[in-house]
Parts: structure tokens; C-alpha cells; sequence
């Protein structure tokens, strides 16, 4: 099958990419290199992978790179962590609405006109910002209040869009809502604002390299955000692709959505003292209690049946795991000055 993933040196995508290469498709990515610049992939040379650098607001260069494509996974986006919802809450909206509009406005093309089969939407677990109902189904979105943060907002926008082109133009879509992505990979944005947390300045905005780099650092005691009773599903990289990948093969995914979550709970205290712990031992550990942010939901726990009865998915990398991967990396990447 031949794809078209936008984004695609992202963060999330370089993990499926290379997930769907292993399984023998043939990807196209386009990106523009606006967040982290040019970062060279494992795959980079590989026959059956090509990319472009480009816009994908630019919607006629996405119809030509669409046009013998089987399907296309919509990444792209302006994406951070929680100071990302913050500092860019105007941007988040109107940036990324141009970006899906370009998307879908190629895929309806391309599916009217050559022989596109699917759109594969990104979309987000802060669809769910406001409910509180857990574990949290698909299709709770439609039944609690709207997301607060304009970012939630523009991802449960993308469902609408998703559903608005089938509803008119009949293009099928998966929507897929990742939960709390974690491995390598991901390094500071060229366009983050510098935000300090203690002493030391915040990497990504995403809870588990700040709070990894803080530790490498030797911040003691730890700062961390709110009470760190915040519940998160902190799912390795490797096997959300392996869900997505399951997302665009599967026939029962057509018209559906699905989360794709570890189905384990972790507070942000406890992801902190299993931090510590594989790098500090038994050193004793004492915290510092910043100011939450307006956004930082405190309660997010997926249902992961609907993946595993449909899809087969379940995510099976457990967070001390993933830990022994991002560790070393970033420890690496604080070395080069990357973080």
C-alpha cells in the first residue's frame, strides 16, 4: 500500500513510519522542518521511502503527492506539550485549521478523481479535556462539554471534518486518538519560548523529557507541576504506531475511532520517583510544587476495549521500560545541547 503521511518528521510519525516500512508499504512524507529542523531518520534511504519538503497548506503540491496514493495519515500540526496550549492558543487554532483543511481538501480530491481509499486523522486524547467519565469510551467527545483549551478544541474540530467529508463526499477516515506518547526522538522546538522550571529551562513542554533532563541535571529537590496527583497513560511510541498501523490495515477500522492507550494509570509523582529512582538509586527524593497550568488536566483514563476487541491492539511496553530508552537518549541529547 502506498502512503501519504504528512508530518512525517515528527515525532509520533517517525515511529510509524518506520513501523510501516517493516511492514512492507510504501510511504511519501512531506514535511516543512518548522519545528525542529532537518533531523536525519534510520530510514532516510530506505527504496521505499521518499519526502518532500513542503507545506501542507500548500493544497495543490499535496494533490500531486496524493494522487497514487492508497491512503494518507494526517499528522501534521502545530503540536506541543502544555506550554504549547499557553503560549500559542490563537495559533493552535488557526494554523492547524488551515493545515486540516488543506488535507481533506486534497483527499476529497483525490478520492473523487484517482483512487484514494481512506484519510487516517490524528487526533488527541484532550478531545476528552472536559468529561468525566472513566475509564473515558470513544464517543464520550459528543456527550461531555467541549474542550477548554483551543488545541482540544481544533482536535475534536479535525473529527468534525473527518465526519463532514463522508457525510457530503462519502471519503472513508479512522480517527485515532493517542494517548501520551513517550520514547525518542523529540527535542526542543525551534520555536519555544524559554520557560523555567527551577533552574532548569523546560525541553519539550512534555512531562516525561523535562522531568528526565531535570533529574540528569541534578535539580534537587524536583519541581513539578500542581500536586503531581495528575493521572496520565504514558504509551510507548513503538506501539502506538503498531496501533496505527492496525488503524489503516484493519477493514473494521473504516468509518470508526479508536484510543490507543496503555491501559495503565500513573500519576505524575509516581512517573517522577520511577525517574529518579533509575537515576538517582536510593537517594532520597523531595519535591517543589510549581503553579499548575489553566490546562493541565488532572484526570485522563482511556477505555482501550473497544482497540482490542476490534483492532486486536493492545500497548505492551510498560512505562519502566520505555524509561530505559528515553533515559539514555536524552541524556545524550542533553550532552549535544539538543535539550
Amino acid at each position: 500500500m502506498k502512503i501519504l503521511v504528512t508530518g512525517s518528521a515528527g515525532f509520533i510519525a517517525g515511529y510509524l513510519v518506520d513501523e510501516l516500512l517493516r511492514n512492507g508499504h510504501t510511504i511519501v512524507g512531506i514535511d516543512n522542518y518548522s519545528k525542529y529542523g532537518f533531523i536525519e531518520k534510520s530510514y532516510d534511504n530506505h527504496p521505499n521511502y521518499s519526502v518532500i519538503k513542503g507545506d501542507v497548506k500548500d493544497t495543490d503540491m499535496m494533490k500531486e503527492l496524493i494522487a497514487d496514493c492508497d491512503q494518507v495519515v494526517a499528522i501534521a500540526a502545530m503540536i506541543g506539550g502544555i506550554t504549547y496550549f499557553h503560549e500559542y492558543a490563537y495559533d493552535l487554532l488557526a494554523e492547524n485549521e488551515r493545515i486540516t483543511a488543506s488535507t481533506f481538501d486534497a483527499a476529497i480530491w483525490a478520492f473523487r478523481e484517482k483512487h484514494l481509499k481512506k484519510i487516517n486523522v490524528l487526533s488527541s486524547s484532550m478531545v476528552f479535556e472536559s468529561s468525566s467519565v472513566y475509564p473515558t469510551p470513544e464517543g464520550e467527545q459528543k456527550n461531555c462539554p467541549p474542550p477548554l483549551s483551543t488545541y482540544g478544541f481544533q482536535k475534536l474540530a479535525c473529527e468534525y471534518f473527518a465526519q463532514g467529508a463522508y457525510e457530503q463526499y462519502k471519503l472513508p477516515y479512522t480517527i485515532i486518538r493517542p494517548f501520551n506518547c513517550v520514547g525518542i526522538g523529540e527535542q526542543r522546538a525551534k520555536n519555544e519560548k524559554e520557560i523555567l522550571s527551577g533552574n532548569v529551562k523546560l525541553a519539550m513542554s512534555h512531562v516525561v523529557p523535562d522531568l528526565v533532563q531535570k533529574v540528569l541535571k541534578g535539580q534537587d529537590p524536583l519541581h513539578i507541576l500542581g500536586e503531581g496527583n495528575q493521572i496520565r497513560h504514558y504509551t510507548y511510541g513503538g506501539d502506538l504506531a503498531r496501533g496505527i498501523r492496525l488503524c489503516i490495515e484493519h477493514e473494521k477500522a473504516i468509518n470508526n475511532d479508536f484510543n490507543l492507550s496503555t491501559p495503565v494509570s500513573t500519576t505524575v509523582k509516581e512517573l517522577a520517583t520511577l525517574i529518579w529512582q533509575k537515576i538517582n538509586g536510593n537517594k532520597p527524593l523531595s519535591f517543589i510544587h510549581d503553579k499548575a497550568f489553566e490546562y493541565d488536566v488532572q484526570k485522563r483514563v482511556p477505555s482501550v476495549d473497544k482497540a482490542k476487541n476490534i483492532l486486536g491492539f493492545e500497548a505492551t511496553t510498560d512505562l519502566s521500560a520505555t524509561l530505559d530508552e528515553v533515559i539514555p537518549w536524552v541524556k545524550e541529547q542533553v550532552a549535544l545541547g539538543n535539550i
